[in-house]
């Protein structure tokens, strides 16, 4: 680049249009060190990946991005480059995972980041960079909704266990964390033919078709589910805490059907089952280091590799598209430096 000082970045604007209408638009440029915001840690970015927000900013969707300009991008994993907070130093390996990037702060897709260093976590020496930024956001969260599945009490003693959006980022992770921990899991995905023998070769035992719980169904349903995680929301997450045995517990993390959630307490009154929320956007340190933790030891890191395509920085808005239009499987890393 020749200027240290520059550096490429998705950017999202926001412009208005000649109707007075705001219009949103992401653009690969070259920004330099003073386009960074406030931050006590700068750090040189590796790889960031691409999840359902980051499909969002990067078309222009509303959303996601509440300041602009803003770089893009929810995840990112890089090395220390200076740091005025006494716990990290120059060299360190890092992680960070939402805490507002791509939100209010700049993100990870980009060749340098400044941010505050109460939210980073350093990166296990079991997983390597590329890796790290494969299992990402929605690996994070995949494992932070299997930690609460364990915190209700369901074991692999306990039934089956359902995932909905299986094919996705947090489903195909979720999927193979619960497997290799034991857990028979059954697998939701609307392209059973295209994907079958991917999800089986996670560890999915069955396969359902999304469309069997994507319509409107029973207050009360035939039990089926010792837990579920839910990335899919509306109809989809009525119909699996309609179908959750007694005492089960469903975690709901995504909205990829709508934001509605169309049930009633039935379930909830007759069957005693636990609707858990799982944000990774806001979760505390312990809960962040805790869950890395247990991804470096869980997770079959070859099969992460298996789900994993990585793509140059340019091509991260072809991956935002297609993961929106739910053509993408698995994880996509982008490497920010190609």
């Amino acid at each position: 680049m020749g200027n240290e000082t520059q550096f490429r970045a998705i950017v999202v604007d926001r412009t208005e249009n000649d109707e007075g209408k705001k219009v949103q638009s992401a653009a690969l440029r070259v920004v330099d060190d003073a386009f960074l915001m406030d931050g006590d840690v700068t750090i040189a970015v590796d790889y960031s990946s691409i999840n359902f927000k980051d499909g969002l900013a990067l078309t222009g969707r509303p959303g996601v991005v509440r300041v602009w300009p803003l770089i893009a991008g929810i995840d990112l994993v890089g090395r220390v480059l200076h740091s005025e907070d006494p716990r990290w130093q120059a060299g360190d390996q890092v992680i960070l995972n939402g805490a507002g990037l791509s939100e209010t702060h700049h993100g990870g897709l980009a060749e340098r980041a400044r941010v505050s260093g109460d939210s980073l976590v350093r990166r296990p020496e079991g997983i390597s960079a590329r890796r790290a930024a494969a299992i990402g956001t929605a690996g994070f969260t995949a494992m932070l909704s299997v930690l609460a599945l364990e915190r209700g009490g369901i074991t692999p003693d306990s039934g089956d266990i359902l995932v909905t959006g299986a094919g996705g980022g947090v489903g195909s992770v979720a999927v193979a964390l619960l497997s290799h921990r034991g857990y028979r899991v059954t697998a939701s995905t609307g392209r059973i033919d295209e994907l079958g023998d991917y999800l089986r070769g996670l560890g999915a035992a069955e396969l359902v078709d999304r469309r069997t719980l994507s319509e409107p169904g029973k207050p009360l349903q035939p039990q089926r589910w010792a837990g579920a995680i839910d990335s899919v929301g509306s109809t989809t997450l009525a119909n699996v805490l309609a179908q959750t045995n007694y005492g089960g517990v469903v975690t709901s993390c995504g909205l990829a059907q709508g934001a509605d959630l169309p049930a009633t307490v039935m379930p909830f009154i007759l069957r005693a089952i636990s609707l858990v929320g799982v944000n990774s956007v806001e979760a505390p340190l312990p809960q962040r280091q805790q869950a890395w933790r247990r991804l470096a030891t869980d997770l079959d890191l070859e099969l992460l590799d298996s789900l994993t395509e990585v793509v140059p920085l340019d091509a991260a808005f072809d991956a935002g598209a297609r993961i929106l239009a739910g053509t993408l499987h698995g994880r996509t890393v982008v490497d920010v430096r190609r």
